[in-house]
């Protein structure tokens, strides 16, 4: 990391015992006393952060250290279990306290980083600050995009004149990606998602794990049968050795644009390359551009709401291949746009090498679709109703150069669409 100029920021996320009710955050074993519960367990941090302090006091690439990960936990008044309602969170901050006087004693230098009761989002009574190298970090998920989401963390920011930082967020559209970053970076905020890659479709870096783990994974569910010692320790460690390698996984370029090109831009962009040349070409639906909704694409799916106010942008139905509203679907190890539904459309640049009238085809079922090229006008196009077929058009005028292919469901209470076929 130091060597491409990258800073570490040591985030504790399972401290001895577990710091919280929400088992699958704090790896804690609900028969054994948790962090809260525990002296002993509370000693034992403190000393961790000591000797980590000790390791990286005069590591310049060591950006902080976070001192708990999301501690969600019931002090005093009962709120699920995950210290949503607590007031005081006294203990939470004792224990913070002391490991930053831990920390202080070997380490002078680098920030701490906070983060509150209820998955790092009630601050009540942990202010105020006790060190003057500290900020404060909140994590975002599955709620609202707008300002008043975080009104609380922006006048915790005013009250302590301390940095905040949104320290972890992800598992959403790209939708809500993109106005999630617009909105904290235009408060002056920074960002980290959690996490980069993932056994899961909605994260830059698809982790696709070797054919054990689905075996382990019904096992563990109690689907499918018990595999032998061997096995289970071979299938782990491909995925630790192999699967998780840069190399080995799934880009997800629309996730990566939704993040770092999408809060800054309106436009649509390419997906990938649609080039019409002396030859027949093949446009794959699945493959649209990139951009946001009525950019590159429109779903009547796109968003829901979730209370008074709260806007919840989905994931496309079908949950792969691109991370928008757009209902994708695999079939036969293909992606293809399925429950294409009437008013929906899709965009698409195509590059032509000369001008000229090509015939374009649409593969697909179900309903009428629409296909028009640079704003013309629309040619509706009839689908089978039942297994894939083809739907010719009259001929496209292509110009040389940038064209934009826009796609429409006219009349589909569920189309389907492999592709579109333009001949020279």
């Amino acid at each position: 990391m130091k060597a491409n100029g990258l800073y570490l920021i040591l985030d504790l996320h399972a401290a001895p015992g577990g710091q919280g009710s929400d088992l699958a955050i704090s790896d804690r074993d609900p028969s054994k006393p948790s962090l809260w519960d525990s002296a002993e367990n509370r000693r034992k941090t403190v000393a961790l952060w000591r000797r980590l302090a000790e390791r990286y006091a005069d590591e310049p690439a060591m950006g902080a250290y976070d001192l708990i990960n999301e501690p969600n936990w019931d002090f005093e008044k009962p709120g699920g279990g995950h210290g949503c309602e607590e007031t005081t969170n006294a203990p939470l901050r004792s224990l913070m306290m002391e490991i930053t006087a831990a920390i202080r004693k070997v380490d002078p230098r680098h920030m701490i980083i906070i983060e509150g009761n209820c998955w790092g989002n009630n601050y009540r009574g942990v202010t105020p600050l006790w060190d003057d190298n500290t900020a404060i970090s909140f994590h975002k998920y599955w709620n609202a995009t707008d300002r008043a989401s975080i009104a609380d963390i922006l006048r915790l920011r005013d009250e302590t004149n301390a940095p905040v930082w949104l320290g972890e967020s992800g598992e959403n559209s790209n939708t809500w990606f993109a106005e999630t970053i617009a909105l904290v970076e235009g408060e002056g905020i920074g960002w980290a998602f959690w996490p980069l890659k993932k056994i899961g479709f909605n994260q830059p870096l698809e982790i696709a794990p070797n054919p054990g783990w689905s075996r382990l994974v019904a096992y563990l569910t109690g689907k499918g049968p018990r595999p032998s010692a061997q096995e289970a320790e071979e299938t782990l460690m491909r995925l630790a050795t192999h699967d998780i390698r840069f190399e080995n996984n799934v880009e997800h370029r629309d996730v990566i644009d939704a993040m770092l090109r999408q809060p800054h831009s309106d436009a649509a962009v390419p997906f990938t390359e649609h080039r019409v040349g002396p030859m027949s070409a093949t446009i794959r639906a699945a493959d649209y551009d990139l951009g946001g909704s009525g950019v590159a694409w429109k779903d009547v799916y796109e968003s829901d709401t979730d209370g008074p106010g709260e806007r919840v942008p989905w994931w496309n139905t079908g949950r792969t291949w691109r991370n928008d509203g757009v209902d994708v679907a695999v079939v036969e190890g293909e992606p293809v746009v399925a429950e294409f539904e009437t008013g929906e459309w899709l965009r698409y640049t195509v590059t032509a090498e000369a001008a000229g009238n090509r015939a374009l085809t649409v593969v697909g079922a179900g309903g009428r679709v629409s296909v028009s090229l640079n704003g013309g006008a629309a040619t509706a196009l009839d689908l089978p109703m039942g297994e894939w077929g083809e739907a010719a058009t009259a001929a496209l005028p292509f110009q040389e150069g940038t064209n934009i292919l826009v796609l429409t469901a006219k009349d589909c209470g569920g189309c389907q669409v492999k592709e579109m076929r333009v001949e020279p």
